[in-house]
């Protein structure tokens, strides 16, 4: 067998040396080559997280985003808030109750009349204080003053679907008392705090709208529909 020359077997053991660099270099880079695993890169959102026992959520739904690894976010979707049924959300509104003049109750020449707000609306709300209140005729004009009010103390009667306040309306019969009266077409009646009245169609008789004892008077609310 020949002896090879010095120069010839270090060619052979370069050459031998860069294979084994190249096979190295394939299998452990965790750069950009074809041969390398995939990686998951920073910044990439974990999918969000819902209640699937109430379906998908809203399209609405407010996303708060939380990272315990930098760059890396976790989405949390939550559902739009509301107000269930049933749940004190404030004063009651107008457009929200129903009002009606309930039976006389006379004693002693004085016409005791309760005005009722009852809840319409499908959450609980509350009243306090006094209403306001005007009768009218049939035109819409106002017949007498604005009634005055009783000294009470007011208290917050909190109504749930379909309960009702009442507050008393009171005046001294006209024939007894002398004073001029009318018969009114309707009683206006303002929920406490609000704009906006609700009418009622008066079927109580006259009322005194002028002169001696013309003066009428409203009591603070109270749960219920009368006394």
């Amino acid at each position: 067998m020949a002896k090879k020359s010095p120069s010839v077997q270090r060619a052979a053991q370069l050459a031998s040396a860069v294979a084994v660099l190249g096979l190295l270099t394939a299998c452990g880079s965790s750069g950009g080559g074809s041969a390398s695993a995939p990686s998951t890169l920073p910044g990439t959102a974990a999918p969000a997280t819902a209640d699937h026992s109430t379906g998908p959520a809203s399209a609405s739904a407010s996303v708060s985003a939380s990272s315990t690894t930098p760059g890396a976010a976790t989405l949390t979707a939550s559902a739009p808030g509301a107000t269930p049924a049933g749940t004190t959300g404030g004063r009651c509104h107008t457009s929200e109750l129903r009002a009606t003049v309930g039976r006389n109750d006379p004693g002693a020449g004085q016409e005791n009349f309760p005005v009722v707000l009852t809840n319409a609306s499908s959450r609980s709300c509350t009243v306090r204080g006094y209403p306001g209140a005007a009768f009218v005729d049939a035109s819409g004009r106002q017949l007498g003053p604005d009634p005055k009010r009783n000294a009470g103390s007011p208290t917050t009667v909190t109504l749930a679907p379909g309960k009702s306040a009442w507050a008393g309306l009171t005046f001294s019969n006209p024939e007894v008392s002398g004073a001029h009266p009318a018969t009114p077409a309707s009683l206006l009646v303002t929920p406490p705090d609000e704009r906006d009245h609700l009418t009622v169609t008066w079927s109580g008789g006259q009322v005194p709208v002028s002169g001696n004892a013309s003066s009428v008077f409203l009591t603070v609310f109270s749960p219920g529909t009368g006394p």
